[in-house]
């Protein structure tokens, strides 16, 4: 496959998501349908996982080290569930993506760390780099605010585009709840991804820097560095995951 004239490798990839919430088990492969558009991918819900956050316990540290445990036996379960699927298809990539709540902001490092030990600890060496961590900052009914259309056309309100980032919005889906009476996360939510425009989301190369990282993940896992709908090669990166894409 050429583009001007430049080589560009292409493959095929299955992207299997593990989750952390029942609302992005529902959507979240329509949410990232932009990425499919060239054909050469799909997403799939592999498995919903739970949130976890970084462990502060010296009683659980001790209990863990006097078992020689470096993962706890769920977070272990992840990390096999991942391997699993690498290992059965060459083509297969594993993206776990988890909500990063304006409470949990401060754990930003520390609750990656915990997830990409998972990674780092289960899956060798050859399959380690199809597997990466991302976050939804602060959870995905926040870009939902970048795409006021898509909003409206569900809801029936008459909201403008959120002027500045929308990964600082501190709890986007209760300013959904109070914009509209009785607002679910599922039905709305599912009817809202639907409509969002995500390289309108991405346009502004100044925000998103998380979302970007993911966009920017996928990209690069299929070879497709002509991609750059989503200004992934002068727009902000997550400081915290970007470095999974040199990987």
């Amino acid at each position: 496959m050429t583009d001007r004239g430049a080589s560009v490798f292409w493959r095929f990839v299955r992207f299997y998501l593990f989750v952390t919430g029942k609302g992005e088990e529902v959507f979240m492969p329509s949410f990232l349908r932009s990425l499919t558009e060239s054909g050469n991918c799909t997403f799939k819900v592999g498995r919903r996982i739970g949130q976890r956050s970084p462990i502060r316990s010296e009683k659980r540290k001790l209990r863990m080290v006097g078992k020689g445990q470096t993962l706890t036996d769920r977070d272990a379960e992840i990390g096999l569930g991942a391997r699993r699927l690498l290992e059965s298809k060459d083509d297969a990539y594993v993206i776990l993506i988890d909500d990063l709540e304006r409470a949990r902001t401060g754990d930003h490092r520390a609750v990656f760390d915990r997830y990409r030990q998972i990674f780092d600890t289960i899956l060798p060496e050859p399959i380690r780099n199809r597997a990466a961590v991302h976050f939804l900052v602060n959870m995905i009914e926040a870009y939902y605010f970048a795409h006021a259309d898509a909003v409206n056309a569900v809801l029936g309100t008459e909201l403008s585009d959120f002027d500045g980032d929308v990964e600082t919005i501190p709890h986007p889906k209760n300013q959904l709840k109070s914009l509209f009476r009785g607002f679910d996360e599922k039905e709305h939510g599912t009817e809202i991804v639907r409509r969002l425009d995500l390289p309108r989301i991405l346009s502004n190369p100044e925000t998103c820097a998380s979302l970007r990282t993911l966009f920017a993940w996928c990209v690069h896992a299929m070879g497709n560095e002509s991609e750059d709908r989503f200004r992934l090669r002068d727009g902000v990166l997550s400081p915290v995951t970007r470095g999974q894409i040199a990987d």
